[in-house]
Parts: C-alpha cells; structure tokens; sequence
C-alpha cells in the first residue's frame, strides 16, 4: 500500500498559512536549480520541510542536488541563500549547513494565520475531505480480563491516530477485532463453566476476598485468568480440556454460557475505555469469520499457494523460506492435522474483508506481534494479494522496577486503578486552587483532568519506545503533560472572559501589523505550523507528534502570556486579543484530537 508523499499530504492556501509561501519557494528553487540533474518540481516538494524550526518557517536540504551537480553541499545551500530572488512573504534567506531556510515575514503571516484560525474555528489544521476510507483495527485484546496500562496503550494510538485521519479528510472506521474462539477466552469459559466447589484450589484462591456484587463483569470474571493459565501448562489433562473447547468454539458448537462471557468481559473492558473517550465504530468477531465461510475462502486460496506443503502431521502449511522469517518459523501452518485453523488463517479472511472495503488499512499491534505481521504478509502474498496493511508497531509500557505487564502473570496495574487514584489526586488540586466551586463542578473537571492525564502521558512518546511507567509521572499536572495542555486553554479562556466583561471583546482585531514583539511573533509561528504537523501525522501515524505540538504551543502561550500585557495593553490590546482568542481555538483543536477535554477553568 502506497502512502502519500509528503508533497500530496500538504494542504492549500485555503486551509494552511504556510502553503502561500510553498508555491513561490519551489518556483524559485527549480528555476535556480534548472541545471541540476534531477532537481524537477516534484523533487523539491518531496524535500521541502515546513515543520519550522527557529528562526525558520520552511527549510530544504540540498545534498541531493549537491551531488548530482557534482558540487560541496555547504557551497551550494551558501549560493542558493545568497542567490534566490525576492519571494512574496518571505522576509529572509539564510543557509546553514547543507539547509536552505526561508523565515516568513512576520506581519504578513499573522495576518494570513489570524485569518484562517478565525474562518476555520474549529476546521484550523484540518483538510478538505480526501474521499478516501480508511480502517483503522486497534485495541482488539482478548475479552479475559480487564485493561491494564499496557493493554490501553494500543488503545489510545489508535483512537488519537483515528481523530487525526479523520482531521486530515479521510472517512474512518475503527474496528475492534474480538478473537472470541481462541485459546485466552476459552480459559474463561473453562473455568466458569466449572462448578466453583471443583475448582483446584490456586485457581479458587484468585476470587478470596472478592465479592460479585461489587465488581464489573470484567474484574470479577477475569480474576482466575492468571492462575487458569498458569494451571493448564503444568497440567496436561487440564490442557486436552481446554483443547477440546476450543475445537468446539471452531465448529460452531460453543457452550451457551460463552458468549454471555465474552460480552459480559468486553462490556466491561468497554466501560474502561469510555472513561479514556475510546470508543468503536464497529466489532468484528473472530466466530463470525468462521461461520461465514471467510476462514474457509482463504484456506482454499492457500491450498493453491505457490509454496503450500502438507506435513506428516496432516497440517496444511505454507513454505515461507524465501520471506523474511526466521528459520525456525519458515514453515507457517494455516490448518491444523484436526481440520481447525489458526489465528494467522483466520487473519487472512480478515484482512481480505478489510481491503474490500477500506483503501488504506491500519493495524495497531504491540512489538511482540512483529512476527505475526511478517507472517501475514508472507501468506497474503502467498494468494496473490498485492495490498498490505499499515502496522503501527509499539512498545510496551514496563513497571517501575522494570519488566512488561502480563495479564498471565498477575503483573499490571489495572487502568480502572489508575484513572481511580487520578481522579482522587485531580480533585485535591482543584479544590485546592477552587474552593468556590460547586461540588458537581469540581468533579465534572477532576475527571477531565484525570482522563487527561493518562491519555496524554502514553501517547506523547513515540510508539517505537518504551513508556516507563512512573505514577508521579502519569498524573503530574505540570510539565509535559495533558492538564499543563488544558490548563493553557482554560488560561486563554479566562482572559477572553474578562475581556468581554469588561468590553474588551468587542475590540479584537484579526491585524497582525501590531504583533510585533517576540513573544508574539514565536506564538503565530507555532499557530501557523499546526495544519503541517497534523497533515504529517495522518501521513507517518506519528500520533506523538500532535501532543509534542499541542505542549510546544501551550508553553510558547504561557511565555506569552507571561511576558506580554494583554487587557492593560493600549494600542495593542486588540490584535492580542485576537492572537489569545486564535491560540484557544487552535489549543481546543489539538485537545480534540487527543481525546482531552476542553476545560473553562481549572
């Protein structure tokens, strides 16, 4: 599947401040470049950064064209600086290193920022609907147990990378794959199918102390999970059990009480999510592939494969020794000597349903599914499908004294108990700086605060590394984190506010001709990248980049806020005003696609 490139993922003058000054760069650029093999239009955009640094607002590299003109590219970034003619809106040119920088000219990109922040309210950073369709699967964790921080990470990639595709034009479906018939939900059923007086007594140990009544479905049926699976690997008659189940899920012969588990646990693991703002468009159920006779559609494609092989055992398998698999795994089996098939299988018929009607499919996996995803490629191909999925591959979040959580093993710490302690903490603090506040009120913003909180620290780093989990670290308000983002907002808010009580309001002026101290110029700047920043995250799925930038602009507000009068001002007052009122609107913006809530006051 083939991403756009960073040229085709930009957007227009109508939606971006900085697309007034592409345009006349890459003129002037290619004319200067003409004699440079290679260096065409399209090779320029391509290379074109307009992520903005200090002191510049659009940069390219040119040790490409360097080599290609046979030429030192510190002498040839020097020439171009030094040569380029006048561009409209561009108010210098200076090289560093092997870059060309071009810094926009102040007034003329507050005015232009000023304007669309204002036209486009809550559309600023957004593009015009593409037309395309995007899946995005995430989450999708067997129903065994409840979310734990390190199951939820997949969770909020996935739904912040779904606001941002969506922000970006796409039309998306998030879907939450629930494998209903493998071997962890039928541990469940296992168990609790059992009469609890038969129950060996490690797994009956899991519920002393617990009370039904007062647990979610999820906590409750989920507390044998650990022992279960640590039970049938020393036991194996508990094992064939567990076996036999699950051929029985497969042929459609499931225990009436199975299903009722698996939606009571996803109910609740659900529930979890909600308090996150996660939720789904659509659920796929891994039974409803089998029944359908999708399964049974791809393992006959893969009986006609190019490499299938039939082992001594009776199982049908592809021959993947000349993809990238390990040795050990060149052998991928799709159908078991008992006629049942297996998890990759079963992925296939998926994803074909996916491709049909979705032109660019993302999956969130965890590391540890690297190999699936190998796996998956090698038996698309193997059928003779040309399409592929996206994978968002992330890290694991580790407990403080290191390690990764384990459902298995007993090792999480539950995102119930998390957002629990959060909120406990948020309501300290906020009754602390609001003492007036009506209880109702108070809670309402602890919540917020909280959810804020959690979403935030897990998203800000970058998938391919690992968060370490850190309580302080989590629920700080402070620093890089999602309250010090609201808190910023709710700051504009309470300066418009008292503005408009006094008047003031009705003065805001969208002219930037009076923004002239460095304070506000930094802060147009960053207001002016946002379109860029989001059009590069829906192209890369870097969902880290938004909340970098969301923290980028709420410090350089803060700076601003600090350094510079706002409603004792004179002269100014007006175009402040409206600087205030244009950096809320885009703060609201990048809290939305976080997932945060916007907040009035804090």
């Amino acid at each position: 599947m083939t991403d756009p490139s960073p040229a085709e993922g930009r957007n227009g003058p109508e939606t971006d401040p900085l697309a007034g000054l592409v345009g006349p760069v890459v003129d002037a650029l290619v004319a200067a470049l003409a004699s440079v093999p290679g260096a065409d239009r399209a090779a320029v955009e391509r290379l074109l950064d307009t992520a903005g640094g200090s002191g510049w607002d659009l940069a390219i590299p040119v040790h490409r064209f360097a080599a290609a003109a046979k030429r030192p590219p510190r002498e040839l970034a020097a020439e171009l600086a030094a040569g380029l003619p006048a561009t409209p809106g561009v108010a210098r040119r200076f090289a560093v290193g092997a870059y060309v920088n071009f810094e926009a000219d102040p007034t003329w990109l507050a005015d232009r920022t000023l304007a669309l922040v204002t036209a486009r309210g809550a559309t600023y950073g957004a593009a015009h609907p593409t037309g395309r369709t995007v899946c995005v699967e995430h989450t999708s964790a067997n129903p065994n147990s409840p979310f734990h921080i390190g199951r939820v990470r997949n969770a909020l990639i996935g739904d912040t990378l779904a606001r941002i595709l969506r922000a970006a034009g796409h039309t998306v479906t998030t879907q939450y794959y629930v494998d209903d018939i493998g071997r962890q939900s039928a541990m469940v059923t296992w168990i609790w199918s059992k009469p609890r007086s038969s129950w060996p007594p490690e797994i009956a140990a899991t519920l002393d102390g617990a009370d039904e009544t007062e647990e979610r479905a999820d906590h409750w049926l989920g507390r044998p999970y650990p022992a279960v699976a640590a039970y049938v690997k020393s036991h194996p008659e508990a094992a064939a059990d567990l076996g036999a189940l699950c051929e029985r899920l497969e042929r459609g012969d499931a225990p009436p009480e199975h299903r009722r588990y698996c939606d009571a646990i996803l109910g609740g693991m659900l529930d979890s999510l909600r308090r996150v703002s996660v939720t789904f468009d659509e659920f796929v159920w891994e039974s409803a592939l089998i029944h359908d006779g999708s399964v049974e559609a791809a393992v006959e494609r893969l009986r006609h494969a190019p490499h299938f092989v039939r082992e001594e055992n009776g199982a049908l398998a592809i021959d993947t020794a000349s993809y990238d698999l390990p040795k050990e795994d060149e052998r991928a089996v799709f159908l078991r000597g008992n006629g049942t098939s297996l998890y990759p299988t079963r992925d296939v018929a998926y994803h074909l349903q996916k491709f049909g009607r979705f032109e660019r499919v993302v999956d969130v996996l965890g590391q540890d599914h690297l190999l699936h995803a190998k796996t998956l490629g090698a038996l698309l191909a193997e059928i003779g499908e040309p399409r592929r999925p996206e994978f968002v591959l992330y890290q694991y979040i580790t407990l403080p004294g290191g390690g990764r959580m384990s459902t298995r093993k007993g090792t999480v710490v539950w995102l119930d108990t998390l957002l629990d302690e959060a909120i406990d903490r948020a309501r300290t603090e906020v009754r602390t700086r609001h003492p007036e506040l009506p209880e109702g009120e108070a809670e309402q913003i602890a919540v917020a605060v909280a959810s804020g909180a959690v979403r935030y620290h897990i998203v800000r780093v970058a998938a391919d590394k690992a968060v370490a989990f850190q309580w302080e670290e989590a629920l700080s308000f402070e620093g890089r984190s999602g309250p010090f983002v609201q808190y910023a907002y709710a700051r504009a808010t309470s300066l418009l506010r008292k503005a408009e009580e006094d008047g003031g309001a009705r003065e805001a002026d969208g002219s930037g001709g009076r923004l002239s101290t460095p304070s506000e110029r930094e802060l147009v700047r960053v207001l002016a990248r946002f379109p860029s920043v989001l059009a590069a995250a829906a192209r890369t799925t870097h969902v880290h980049a938004i909340a970098g930038y969301a923290h980028d602009l709420a410090e350089t507000f803060n700076r601003f806020y600090q350094s510079t009068p706002v409603l004792k001002a004179e002269a100014e007052r007006a175009s402040r005003l409206a600087l205030v009122a244009a950096c809320r609107q885009v703060l609201g913006n990048t809290l939305d696609l976080l997932g945060l809530e916007r907040l009035e006051r804090m």
